[in-house]
Formats: C-alpha cells, structure tokens, sequence
C-alpha cells in the first residue's frame, strides 16, 4: 500500500508542570499549566504546521488539568443537557464524572467487567458514547462485549444490555470504541488490550482484531480484519467517511475509510503516517479521535493531541506531555477535554 507523504515534527521533549497544589475551591484540582515558564513558553505546548492551526486553538491557551490521580483515563464523553462530562479509569474498573464547579466525582462501578472471579488487566469500559436515544453505551473490556447502561443517565445503576457479544458465535477480544451512524448502525473497534495476556491470553477466540458493524436489528458484521491494533473510531460530518486509528507501534497511522450506501468500505486510505514520531520523547500511539461538524479532526497520538482537515493535512499538535487515550468535544464545540495518563484535562478552542 501506498503510504501518504508525512509531515516530519522536531520537537523538543516537553513536561507537563502543573500548579504546586490543587485550587481550594469548589473546583478542587483545576489547575493551569504556567505558560510563563521557559520550559513551557508558548509555541511549546502548541506546534502550529499550518497558519490555520491557530484559527482552531489560540496560540496563547493554556492547557487546563480538572482532575488528577487515575490510574489510567479513557473514553470522555460530554452529556450536553447537564454539562458534565463522563470517563473511564479502567484499571479500577470505574466512570467517573466531572461538572463545571463541582469537580470530579465516582459516577459507575463497575464499569467494564462484572464477573465475580478475580482478574487483572485492563478490565474496566473504555469508550463511552451516547446512542441516538440519549442512553449510555460502553466498551466493556473486562465483559468482551458493547453494552448499554440500563438505567438512566441521573441515575446510573451497573445494570447492562449486551448490544454486541459476539461474531460467528465467537466472543470478542475487548471492544474499546465505538461510534454511531444517523441510521442507528453501529461501528466499533475490537483489539486484544482488555484481555489479561493481550494477543497470548488463551481466552482469545477471534483470530484477527475486527472493526465492525452492528445492525439496528441486531447483526453483526465485520467491516475489517486489515488493521493490527484498531483503536479509536469517528465518523465524518457527512458520514461518507469513516475514520480509525491504529495504535501499533510498528503501524502508527490513522485510516480512513469512504463507505458506499450499505455502510461497507468502498475504498481506503492512510489518512497519516506518524510511525517515525513514536518513540520516549513523544508519548503515546494513535488512540481516540473526533470528529468537529467543520471537518476538522482531534486525534490522539505521539506526543498529544494532533488536529488534521479532511484531507489528512497536519494542522498542528497540542502537546500534553503525556501518553494522551482520547479526547472529546464539549461546552458546544468551545473546549476539547482531553484524557491523559492520570489525568483529565482540557483546552478552549478557538473556533
């Protein structure tokens, strides 16, 4: 296959200083990085490729920290109507919730696996998304399945509707993110990280790791099995595309998918190419994406957070200094919450 031109990065290693304590507020561990430090000067934390990067995030906006403390942070989710935002920590197999003025606090446990024989590993939901009707549905690691919360939002119970469990009778690996089309088909990835001994657990029954699609009817189908590691999934405003990134150190590279009427992949392209910015110094692989109405893409990866148009051109990165899970746009498209290693974090936008 063809690969893409890449646009090379020479970056610096940056840290991620925070504040020398948490705020004593009602928004207790709200920080702001200090920009005003040499380390962490402008232009350290936001590396423009393109003059248009600065029309998406400010040249001068700072880096927010809202929580901190987590094992490891996944799958933010904004709930529009009660402006919180939702996400995973999924070693201690928990969602946690985050308002404006209240901080963060334990909203669901558990979240991912809910047997009673005890494991280890990465057990606990990854992404979390809203369908159509407004419910909350979970990749569940620990469980191998998508589900649905059955209780309502304000009152979250661990009570679960399997949506998706299994291809040709076979369990999958451990769903990790998911996406819906206006239709109400389904699409979601399926890599082995939510299996105790990953690609050697015994428990694997699915040879390859799938991205697929589940049917309002209840189907299943298999999209790919052309992808190492798929990962984080989104569709275009238009839904003709279809976008999923590989978190594979030897493959780091983002896909994107044109889709013919049935929802199957028509065609296929390497949106980007990022494996020769894996390494120590840029942390983290391509994980969780999305999608703005404009086009533009925020997409988890070496070193941050990198933001493309459609076309797959590099815009710029917002440096966390972190391994960075996933993202999710928030506030009506005005701040992008980011999750990080430990930490919940967020960005204004420009526009």
């Amino acid at each position: 296959m063809h690969l893409q031109p890449k646009t090379i990065l020479l970056l610096l290693p940056v840290l991620l200083l925070l504040a020398c304590g948490p705020s004593q507020t009602a928004t207790e561990g709200q920080k702001e990085i200090n920009l005003t430090d040499e380390e962490y000067a402008p232009g350290r934390q936001l590396v423009s490729q393109d003059g248009s990067f600065d029309e998406i995030v400010a040249p001068d906006t700072e880096i927010e920290v809202l929580a901190e403390g987590f094992d490891w942070t996944e799958g933010p989710v904004w709930i529009p109507e009660a402006e919180y935002l939702l996400f995973t920590d999924i070693p201690p197999n928990s969602i946690f919730k985050w308002k404006e003025d209240e901080g963060k606090s334990l909203y669901l446990t558990p979240s991912g696996y809910t047997g009673e024989a005890g494991r280890g590993g990465e057990k606990g939901a990854n992404g979390l998304i809203l369908s159509p009707e407004g419910r909350l549905v979970l990749c569940q690691h620990g469980d191998r399945r998508v589900a649905m919360m059955d209780a309502p939002l304000e009152s979250p119970a661990a009570n679960y509707v399997t949506l998706a469990g299994t291809f040709e009778g076979k369990r999958f690996n451990s769903p990790n993110d998911a996406t819906f089309h206006s239709n109400g088909d389904l699409y979601f990835t399926d890599p082995p990280y939510g299996l105790e001994k990953n690609m050697d657990d015994p428990a694997k029954e699915i040879p390859f790791q799938g991205v697929y699609i589940r049917r309002t009817d209840g189907t299943v189908e298999l999209l790919t099995d052309g992808m190492s590691r798929p990962n984080g999934i989104a569709f275009s405003p238009d839904e003709q595309t279809l976008y999923v990134a590989n978190s594979d150190p030897k493959q780091a590279i983002w896909m994107a998918f044109d889709l013919d009427e049935n929802g199957k992949i028509a065609s296929k392209r390497i949106l980007f190419d990022a494996t020769d910015q894996v390494g120590p110094e840029n942390k983290g692989l391509p994980d969780g994406l999305k999608v703005r109405q404009d086009g533009i893409i925020f997409a988890t990866g070496p070193g941050g957070v990198w933001v493309f148009n459609p076309e797959g051109q590099h815009l710029g990165t917002i440096r966390t200094g972190q391994a960075t899970s996933n993202c999710a746009l928030g506030n009506g498209d005005e701040y992008l919450y980011l999750t990080a290693d430990m930490y919940l974090m967020r960005v204004r936008l420009a526009g």
